[in-house]
């Protein structure tokens, strides 16, 4: 995957995670991009572990992947700000 197709999926993916964990309002388009690229890395190196395909191209499952790593990223973000 080029670098635009990196700011596009992580883009999405930081959004919909936001959305999920209620973080919306505090995040703009730069969090989202960061949360989704490194949600991507988690989601990958996650589904890998367990057997499945990580980030397989600029597709759906990708975006799905990367959604759930964003998922986990912003639960563990939201674990320690709420502290």
């Amino acid at each position: 995957m080029g670098i635009i197709s990196w700011i596009i999926i992580g883009a999405l993916a930081g959004w919909i995670g936001s959305m999920i964990t209620r973080n919306n309002e505090e995040m703009g388009f730069g969090k989202n991009v960061i949360v989704g690229i490194i949600g991507s890395f988690i989601g990958g190196f996650l589904f890998n572990l367990i057997g499945g395909y990580g980030m397989t191209g600029f597709n759906i499952w990708s975006l799905i992947v990367a959604v759930i790593g964003s998922i986990i990223l912003l639960s563990i973000i939201n674990l320690f700000k709420n502290r």
